[in-house]
């Protein structure tokens, strides 16, 4: 096997790691945001039956709000947009780093075929 070839193996390798790393990660964080996003919709399911007039504590950080219903289902549909934007850039996150796996996946093959093919036409 020639210098070229075995380098180009080891980059492969040592970069297909780090995506896959990197896949793994985004996979983490996108369940972490669809387990918030869930929790805010369970959030505004049980306050469903609430009137609107329904004075209630909303979580800030450390601390508890006093405010109405209606503020606090505006806050979780705000909050899971938010969640639905996160996860949609971490979907194109994940499906970029796979499409560069692939394509060097490829010039790799490439790089193979050609060295197959110069070496039948050596002979």
């Amino acid at each position: 096997m020639d210098i070229e070839l075995k380098k180009a193996f080891t980059e492969m390798q040592i970069n297909k790691r780090e995506t896959t790393k990197k896949i793994h990660m985004i996979d983490m964080k996108c369940d972490m945001v669809k387990t918030g996003k869930r929790k805010y919709q369970l959030t505004e399911k049980g306050t469903s039956s609430l009137a609107d007039d329904t004075r209630v504590y909303q979580s800030v950080g450390r601390m508890f709000l006093l405010t109405d219903v209606q503020n606090m289902r505006e806050d979780l549909k705000a909050k899971q947009d938010k969640c639905d934007k996160a996860i949609e850039l971490l979907e194109k996150k994940k499906e970029f780093l796979e499409k560069s796996l692939k394509s060097q996946e490829d010039g790799l093959r490439e790089l193979v075929q050609q060295r197959k093919e110069a070496d039948q036409t050596a002979k």
